[in-house]
């Protein structure tokens, strides 16, 4: 049995004395609003039984939500960015009292995605997941939905069936543009071999850009070859060294697109072969490295995630499913636009 906190669990765990937190429990003398509004974060956070009451007392009866986020270590940059567009939509809205609380999985494993969703259960509301495909991750969302927390698949569809629903751009085609933009830069007839990695076959968001990659290339480009797909696990060293191989087996390599992680290692390897020109790359994300590939004209297009986007529709689709409101018909799967970035728009 879980132990009951006390005030003193809380003082100590909040930074300050047990006369502070009973002063902010009950009302006795003035106590500094972000000092009062710190022990709640705490109290809730923690269990404490007092939490609810003293929430009405400090915020009266404005709404409040708080919204457990799972991201990935597997690209820093990428999600640190993510998590700054979530806060910054929190920050933003009025009338509601929001709250995001995020927990980075320690890998993208099954095991890794469902231990961040335990961590966070007790702590929200509702749940944003950024996880693979997988059995064992929709036994995990089944069993958070049979507890009343929804859960909203970010980026790439998961759970279909049980969790509530799915933000992010169209993967299929964002395949589809990635493969007329790589084909463009090749007159027909030419020939040439196209490469696609991909962070692995549990990602369904990856699954469905190679195959609008392959689809559009097998209709539209039949005399390009396109290579086996390679799995990166999303991984910068291992696509570098996948990237080097490529280019050392196949001459006529002409273009390659990267539709997940490991973006640095291709550039990095095209940039020490010195193939500018030669190997047109595609990449997702607008991040330092995929601006100055631009620039060295190593990348021709970035497929941009509207993260602010995602952020304020998981925000919108969050209340909703804690208010008990039904997803309406097309909510299901929420597509927002893709941006793409050009070198001569940056």
């Amino acid at each position: 049995m879980r132990k009951r906190v006390t005030i003193t669990d809380l003082a100590k765990a909040a930074g300050v004395s047990a006369a502070t937190v009973d002063r902010v429990l009950n009302g006795r003398s003035t106590v500094r609003q972000a000092t009062a509004m710190h022990v709640l974060d705490v109290a809730r956070e923690m269990g404490f039984h007092a939490a609810p009451l003293l929430e009405k007392r400090l915020i009266g009866e404005k709404e409040s939500l708080t919204i457990g986020l799972v991201l990935l270590p597997t690209e820093p940059d990428f999600y640190r960015q993510f998590q700054a567009e979530a806060e910054a939509a929190a920050l933003a809205q009025t009338g509601l009292r929001l709250r995001i609380v995020t927990e980075y999985a320690a890998n993208s494993s099954p095991a890794a995605s469902i231990a961040a969703l335990e961590r966070l259960a007790p702590k929200v509301q509702a749940i944003g997941l950024v996880a693979v495909d997988h059995p064992r991750v929709t036994e995990a969302v089944a069993d958070l939905k049979a507890k009343g927390i929804p859960v909203i698949a970010l980026l790439s569809d998961l759970a279909q069936g049980v969790r509530h629903a799915c933000l992010g751009v169209n993967n299929l085609k964002v395949g589809r543009v990635a493969a007329a933009m790589l084909a463009r830069g090749v007159p027909k007839g030419a020939g040439g071999a196209l490469a696609l990695f991909v962070g692995g076959q549990l990602w369904h968001g990856h699954e469905l850009r190679e195959t609008g990659f392959r689809s559009y290339i097998r209709r539209e480009r039949p005399d390009l070859v396109l290579l086996d797909t390679q799995i990166n696990l999303d991984t910068d060293d291992l696509t570098y060294e996948a990237a080097i191989a490529l280019m050392a087996r196949h001459k006529s390599l002409c273009g390659i697109y990267c539709c997940g992680g490991g973006r640095n290692g291709v550039i990095r390897a095209v940039r020490e072969e010195r193939r500018h020109g030669e190997i047109d790359v595609i990449a997702n994300e607008l991040t330092e490295t995929t601006r100055r590939a631009m620039a060295e004209g190593i990348v021709s297009l970035v497929i941009d995630t509207p993260l602010r986007e995602i952020c304020d529709a998981l925000i919108s689709l969050s209340r909703q499913a804690v208010r008990g409101e039904a997803v309406a018909e097309g909510q299901g799967q929420v597509f927002l636009p893709m941006r793409l970035i050009l070198p001569e728009s940056i």
